[in-house]
């Protein structure tokens, strides 16, 4: 192999803070080069120095022997660099066509012969068996489905160096095999991959070499020869991570929540809840096993108040529900980690101390008057008591949470969802997006809740997470439960079956 990409002692400093401090980085062609490490370790940092949203503080960057100054993402496209963010940038609003074509400098003239671009588009998605419609809104399109099109339109685009930033983190089992297939085509035909990921087992699976990031300075770059993830994970960490084990348990204790013959939308086989009897108790997890996109997000919807159920009704605390309103499900003590946490947990452009304290601007601890003024003093104390306790990794209490890594933008909410004393936590897909360390942390936290009381329904595309952190599992297909099985010594193979709706 041939070294595509060098990075040379680059710095890159906001203030008196180093996010990355002397990395010394080579990708060579034709290879996967895994980015790990820790949420804040300065992943992102760098590779969005790499490909020019931020200039370095110090350093230089090598492109094929060729020293190159990187000033825009428009000159790392011109120099052959794509980037697929782990949220995609795609206007929801447009077709696939539209957001392919959308800022396309190949056409020289006035207008765009859209006819030879939908020809190039094809030959070049069928070239990677990508079956996209180009026709179709991005709204109507899975997150798989959009995840293809990021990359096809990086493709489209002459990208040989792609860098993947936690791009299974939303998938299904079978759309990271297609996504890893498609990355081996890739790097069989020379192109190389920059991949970002905090799952061992899959930076272990096609990774080439591994470069680990800590606090921001690069620690190794170890070949994937004789290395398990025990070694990476401590060298990530910085010390010896043992491993966890959570006891589980039957609780007695009554019950915090119920549903009874639920049912939205049941017409929909992927968007629908479909006569679904559950319940909740004090101190106890219960985990929903399920493949994505079998009424997952809307169950937590209905359990939050968000949505109200088209037939059978809910009960919070032995009472009918009878105002849905997400304002009055968290009066009765649900707390919520949504699935999409730009979208349903923050503010991006309020502060690190402002999100922390959403959900309680009337409480008398942060504001006089119900609410009429703000106590500025203590939310700037409790947001750095919650940045410690949680160690969310910022410059200062007053960022913005859209300038964090998506690990720590998680980690607010957990801060805030955790720290309202709930009486159920619905947490939908928890530790997406989370390092090793912080995901330990996140299921500490939820079995420390579990024991001292609280219900939590456990949403989760990960399936090792429902089968470690579960006490009861129930598994969910399209919109329909399946079947329920105790949380010690669950039958995998028949847990799995039911998740496929047999």
């Amino acid at each position: 192999m041939s070294e595509l990409l060098r990075m040379e002692h680059v710095s890159k400093r906001f203030g008196d803070f180093y996010a990355n401090k002397d990395v010394n980085l080579s990708i060579e062609k034709g290879e996967v080069h895994t980015l790990l490490g820790e949420n804040g370790a300065g992943k992102s940092t760098l590779m969005n120095v790499l490909i020019g949203l931020y200039q370095p503080t110090e350093g230089k960057i090598f492109l094929n022997g060729k020293e190159v100054r990187i000033e825009t993402p428009s000159q790392a496209v011109d120099y052959g660099i794509g980037m697929v963010h782990q949220h995609f940038m795609l206007v929801e609003a447009m077709t696939v066509f539209e957001n392919m074509i959308l800022g396309d400098r190949k056409n020289k003239g006035l207008f765009i012969d859209k006819e030879a671009r939908r020809k190039e588009i094809l030959e070049l998605a069928d070239k990677y068996d990508f079956n996209i419609e180009l026709d179709k809104y991005i709204t109507e399109l899975s997150v798989g489905e959009q995840q293809r099109v990021e990359i096809l339109k990086a493709l489209y685009r002459g990208a040989d160096l792609l860098i993947l930033d936690e791009p299974s983190a939303a998938l299904t089992d079978i759309e990271v095999e297609g996504l890893f297939a498609m990355m081996r085509q890739l790097t069989a035909e020379g192109k190389s991959i920059i991949f970002i990921s905090h799952k061992m087992r899959e930076v272990l699976h096609i990774s080439d070499r591994i470069s680990i990031l800590r606090a921001g300075e690069l620690i190794a770059t170890v070949k994937n020869e004789n290395i398990d993830g025990q070694d990476l994970a401590n060298m990530m960490i910085g010390h010896e991570l043992s491993e966890a084990k959570y006891e589980k348990v039957v609780s007695d204790q009554e019950e915090v929540i119920s549903l009874d013959h639920c049912s939205f939308q049941k017409q929909s086989k992927h968007n629908s809840i479909n006569g679904v009897s559950l319940s909740v108790h004090r101190g106890e997890i219960v985990g929903i096993a399920g493949v994505d996109g079998n009424g997952q997000t809307q169950l937590a919807q209905l359990i939050t108040g968000v949505i109200r159920p088209e037939e059978g009704h809910i009960n919070i605390h032995g009472h009918e529900v009878k105002m849905y309103d997400p304002g009055h499900f968290i009066d009765m003590g649900v707390a919520h980690i949504p699935e999409d946490r730009n979208l349903q947990g923050l503010i991006g452009d309020m502060s690190i101390a402002e999100n922390m304290v959403l959900k309680a601007t009337h409480s008398p601890r942060f504001s006089f008057l119900n609410g009429w003024k703000l106590k500025h003093g203590s939310i700037r104390k409790n947001a750095k008591e919650m940045t410690e306790k949680y160690d969310v990794r910022c410059r200062s209490i007053n960022q913005d949470v859209r300038s964090l890594s998506g690990g720590n933008q998680q980690k607010i909410i957990l801060a805030r969802e955790f720290e309202s004393n709930p009486e159920i936590i619905v947490a939908a897909h928890p530790t997406r997006g989370l390092d090793i360390g912080a995901t330990r942390f996140v299921r500490d936290s939820m079995v420390e809740a579990r024991d001292k009381g609280t219900g939590i329904l456990l949403i989760s595309a990960d399936f090792d997470e429902i089968i470690e952190m579960s006490d009861r599992i129930l598994v969910i297909f399209e919109g329909q439960i399946m079947g329920e099985y105790s949380g010690q010594n669950p039958p995998i193979e028949e847990i799995s079956l039911a998740m496929t709706g047999k």
